[in-house]
């Protein structure tokens, strides 16, 4: 085997790792953003979350998205990875199976790891949105079906070579496919869902519910950042040093800026330098980054970094004001700045600027042909996997539910959905229902039976 390959492969393998890794972010991130009475449940849900949809991909995810076929479905290799342990030669088209992810010469199931890592990472943005009421079985449906065929569907459109990437569109590393696929389908489910009881009061008035380890939430953010350095120059899926060391540094700067930007603003809109409000303008800049990574410039990075650390405070707060009750931020973070970046490859790529080809956007003389077709792609997106995402909520409601009970939403869903606690050491206070309920304005039945709204 070429030494090159040997190289490229043990790139692919070790940023998949990486991109793994990011599993304990999300869910340090998430538990720690959530309250201690909920912690089990919320990290028991990032943990079975990756080995439900690395089921689905393997039985027929991964045939959907890089299966030869039409332009919306993978029509090849289904059912179980075809052709991996017989496979042509390294860097061929795989019989006409998986043709879309042959341009790069690492072997088959490589390839299959990298992307399973990313298809995990889709599932993971939904668990902090809908966290702290959410039936811990229905949530599980709703990955594997995510991951099983919706993320694999849109996946095809962009990167198995179907009708999206054929009108032109780019997606380096996974804005849409991996950030806006996750935002969608969280926003669909939080909207079935509803808030937290106690979190809106009867007079409009928001209640803030902290979340119980801000040193929890900020070890998962330095672990997210760590795996991004695997997630986007991963991508190459070769080990070019050109390539690989402009898209680290792109991936970096517009991070580092985010940060400063959200703290900023939190600090003149909310009058206080929120940690939080930090954590998630770091997270903000790096999915913005992520699908332009290897098309733009270092300053063009900046730029792109620093108004994500704008609009995710902002958006925070509309979320809020909508009474969409997101207790993570992971719409903030992932559906507006998962389209923000996608919609920037469109005004910043410059062709060749970090050893990537690629055409040139509105504002480096590339005109609105490559802008058209990311906003094409964004509202495409939007639409399918806002749709097919809403109906599976649906269904879950209205068969097996989707919600816990009231009392088991107050009382945590550590004892309810597991029947144990994070933090059996310390003393809990029991909530008295009826006065918390006078507090808040609510007309719920605190007694009400177990099951979905």
């Amino acid at each position: 085997m070429d030494v090159q390959v040997i190289l490229d492969t043990i790139w692919v393998l070790v940023t998949g790792m990486l991109v793994f890794f990011m599993n304990l972010g999300f869910a340090s991130v998430e538990s720690g953003f959530a309250r201690a009475k909920n912690s089990v449940n919320i990290l028991s849900k990032n943990f079975i979350v990756f080995a439900v949809s690395s089921l689905g991909f393997l039985f027929l995810g991964w045939g959907l998205m890089f299966g030869d076929g039409n332009g919306f479905i993978g029509q090849k290799g289904l059912f179980m990875v075809t052709g991996a342990d017989n496979s042509p030669a390294v860097g061929e088209a795989y019989s006409g199976v998986y043709s879309a992810i042959s341009w790069t010469g690492v072997p088959l199931w490589a390839k299959f790891f990298f992307q399973l890592v990313f298809c995990g990472t889709a599932a993971t943005i939904v668990s902090g949105a809908v966290a702290e009421r959410i039936k811990y079985i229905s949530f599980i449906i709703f990955s594997f079906v995510l991951t099983l065929a919706i993320y694999p569907i849109v996946g095809h459109w962009i990167w198995g070579g179907g009708f999206l990437a054929k009108l032109g569109m780019l997606d380096f590393a996974g804005g849409t496919v991996v950030h806006s696929i996750g935002g969608w389908a969280a926003l669909a489910g939080v909207l079935v869902l509803g808030p937290r009881f106690g979190k809106y009061s009867k007079d409009g008035k928001i209640n803030p519910i902290p979340g119980h380890n801000m040193s929890l939430a900020t070890i998962g953010a330095f672990v997210l950042w760590l795996g991004w350095f695997g997630f986007n120059p991963g991508s190459t899926m070769a080990a070019n040093p050109t390539s690989i060391s402009h898209i680290l540094v792109t991936t970096n700067t517009a991070g580092i800026i985010a940060v400063l930007t959200s703290t900023v603003t939190a600090w003149l809109v909310i009058g206080k330098p929120d940690l939080g409000m930090s954590i998630n303008g770091l997270l903000a800049g790096l999915v913005a980054i992520t699908p332009s990574c290897a098309y733009v410039s270092v300053p063009s990075s900046l730029l792109i970094g620093g108004v994500a650390g704008v609009l995710v405070v902002l958006f925070v707060m509309m979320f809020d004001r909508l009474k969409l009750d997101d207790p993570v931020g992971a719409l903030a973070v992932h559906l507006a700045n998962g389209v923000l970046g996608t919609l920037a490859v469109g005004l910043f790529a410059q062709n060749g600027i970090g050893g990537t080809a690629s055409p040139d956007g509105l504002f480096f003389g590339g005109g609105l042909g490559l802008f058209k077709a990311q906003a094409i792609g964004v509202v495409v997106v939007a639409a399918f996997v806002f749709c097919s995402s809403l109906v599976v909520w649906l269904v879950l409601k209205h068969t097996i539910g989707i919600r816990v009970s009231l009392k088991e939403e107050i009382e945590g869903l550590d004892i309810g959905e597991h029947g144990n606690r994070g933090y059996p050491e310390f003393a809990m206070h029991k909530t008295s229902y009826s006065v918390y309920a006078r507090d808040v304005g609510a007309t719920t039945d605190v007694n009400a039976p177990k099951g979905g709204r």
